[in-house]
């Protein structure tokens, strides 16, 4: 199946920007050609829940409990291997980011409730039908999906996909690209460092 294509409207995009102080849930639906529809104010059947309120699922994406439960990578190797594979996402790409999120450690939870090695907070889990975010397969099979989403959403942009992943979608559709903030440059910037060095090793 060729990648999907978004449909996002200028409407939309102006709708995020201007109710972001009250940032509620966005809803999607899929077409007969195969094409992504967003918003945030559904207006017809079709639409379903998609990410419940990205405004109180933000979070500090790089601070959470290590309780020293952190492991070594090669532990997730085949776990990884499958769902890199599944889901068309480099390999290095995904072990960046569960490097950044949570050093490879299956118990991390985030000040504010993000769980697992790719620190899925349970609104967004229960939305990747992921049953238990401390189980580090299903863990890593719904972060490699959201992965996935993000990079069609973004045509394959790796940097706006981990803008994304780190400050939510509303954030980066509102400034039209990275959010001019330090903790999110600084979360791209690393993962991509990360990234690299596990392509070389």
């Amino acid at each position: 199946m060729g990648w999907k294509q978004l449909v996002m409207t200028t409407s939309l995009l102006l709708a995020l920007a201007a109710s972001l102080a009250a940032a509620g849930d966005i809803y999607r639906f899929e077409d007969d050609e195969g094409v992504l529809h967003f918003t945030d104010t559904p207006n017809d059947h079709r639409f379903k829940i998609f990410m419940r309120d990205l405004k109180k699922e933000k979070k500090l994406r790089t601070s959470f409990n290590l309780a020293r439960n952190g492991r070594r990578a090669e532990e997730f190797e085949p776990i990884i291997t499958q769902c890199s594979s599944d889901y068309g996402v480099e390999r290095s790409l995904v072990k960046a980011v569960i490097h950044a999120e949570s050093s490879y450690n299956p118990q991390a939870v985030s000040p504010k409730g993000a769980r697992g090695l790719m620190q899925l907070m349970p609104g967004t889990a229960q939305d990747l039908k992921v049953a238990d975010s401390f189980d580090p397969r299903d863990n890593i099979r719904g972060g490699v999906k959201y992965l996935r989403f993000l990079l069609d959403t973004f045509r394959g942009d790796i940097p706006m996909a981990l803008a994304a992943y780190n400050a939510g979608l509303a954030k980066v559709a509102r400034y039209g690209g990275i959010p001019p903030y330090e903790e999110t440059r600084n979360y791209v910037s690393r993962v991509l460092a990360l990234q690299k060095n596990y392509q070389t090793n």
